[in-house]
């Protein structure tokens, strides 16, 4: 490979770099924090057979469950489709709210612990999408 070449591959490669990292900047621009909170009921529903796939930084769904017999704020987290919890009960007001309103949000996994805690295993990073 002649040095031309080389440096030709190398300033593409840094290209794509500074491209792929000013489209999650502008990504991360277009949503606001809105929270960041423990995952409620891990223990209780797919979350453990589900661990080893976990990575943070994958997306999670956020559905609004309104008929729940336990919380009428209930927020049910899923990933790929499967339950893993709820956004917890004293934090999910806003969320609740602004899912009724039609409002987007997007979520995703935050932190993973191996604790013996289930509050303490998965966290949940909520943006509200403007």
């Amino acid at each position: 490979m002649s040095r031309r070449t080389f440096l030709k591959s190398l300033m593409a490669l840094a290209g794509g770099f500074s491209v792929s990292a000013i489209a999650r900047a502008a990504s991360a621009a277009s949503g606001k924090t809105l929270q960041r909170s423990p995952l409620a009921g891990f223990q209780y529903h797919q979350g453990e057979t589900l661990w080893p796939q976990l990575a943070v930084g994958q997306p999670l769904q956020l559905v609004r469950e309104p008929g729940s017999r336990y919380d009428d704020r209930a927020v049910r987290v899923e990933w790929q489709g499967r339950k893993l919890g709820y956004i917890p009960r004293l934090d999910n007001a806003a969320a609740s709210q602004l899912l009724d309103r039609g409002e987007r949000l997007e979520a995703e996994i935050a932190w993973l612990n191996e604790s013996h805690n289930p509050w303490e295993r998965v966290g949940v990073e909520v943006r509200w999408l403007m």
